[in-house]
């Protein structure tokens, strides 16, 4: 058994199913993606890796969303959905042309080698890898040499405060309070990343 057959018979409804509130979780990812680190421009591509249902991307309207999953059924559901899905291990898949930006949410940790997933990350985004780490279980500055290995010498983080099973809107509210957001950050939820090149975007 692969570590995402568990994921198969949750695939149809996923994203409906997953997220207290779909709508704001995906929203306000949505929103960090285009943020977060050199902002992305109308008609880029977003390659979003392990992708689950594709429900990212209904909030991505003005951006090309392609998603890579290595679930089958995964896969199937967001073509559902109408999502333009691969199916594809992440440590594995290279896109057909460049993309402006690359996502990885709640996957980082199924990364057979986390330095040479962002090389060949690197080697394909011309703008931007935005992906979230628990920051109890990764140190911070591991993961930003690693990023700066595969040549991202960029780094802007922000917390995020949106749960995932519960709607506690008033939470986001302390993503831009520096002092709660570490105290909240030593016993829940994750920093949202964003890699580039210091040299500035394409």
């Amino acid at each position: 058994m692969t570590s995402w057959d568990k994921y198969a018979g949750k695939a149809r409804g996923w994203s409906e199913q997953e997220y207290a509130r779909a709508d704001a979780y995906l929203s306000h990812r949505a929103e960090l993606v285009r943020s977060l680190g050199p902002a992305l421009r109308a008609g880029d591509v977003v390659l979003d890796l392990a992708c689950g249902d594709g429900g990212l991307g209904d909030f991505l309207p003005e951006q090309r969303y392609v998603g890579v999953d290595a679930s089958e059924e995964m896969v199937a559901a967001g073509r559902e959905r109408g999502r333009e899905l691969v199916h594809a291990d992440l440590n594995d898949y290279e896109p057909p042309q460049p993309v402006q930006a690359t996502t990885i949410f709640r996957a980082i940790y199924y990364a057979r080698d986390r330095r040479k997933l962002f090389e060949r990350i690197a080697g394909y985004t011309e703008r931007k890898l935005v992906f979230d780490v628990n920051p109890r279980q990764y140190r911070l500055e591991e993961v930003r040499a690693d990023l700066r290995a595969a040549g991202l010498d960029r780094l802007e983080t922000r917390p995020f405060f949106v749960p995932q099973t519960r709607a506690l809107p008033l939470l986001k509210l302390f993503e831009r309070r520096p002092l709660l957001a570490r105290l909240l950050l030593r016993y829940r939820f994750t920093l949202l990343c964003a890699a580039s090149r210091r040299a500035g975007a394409s």
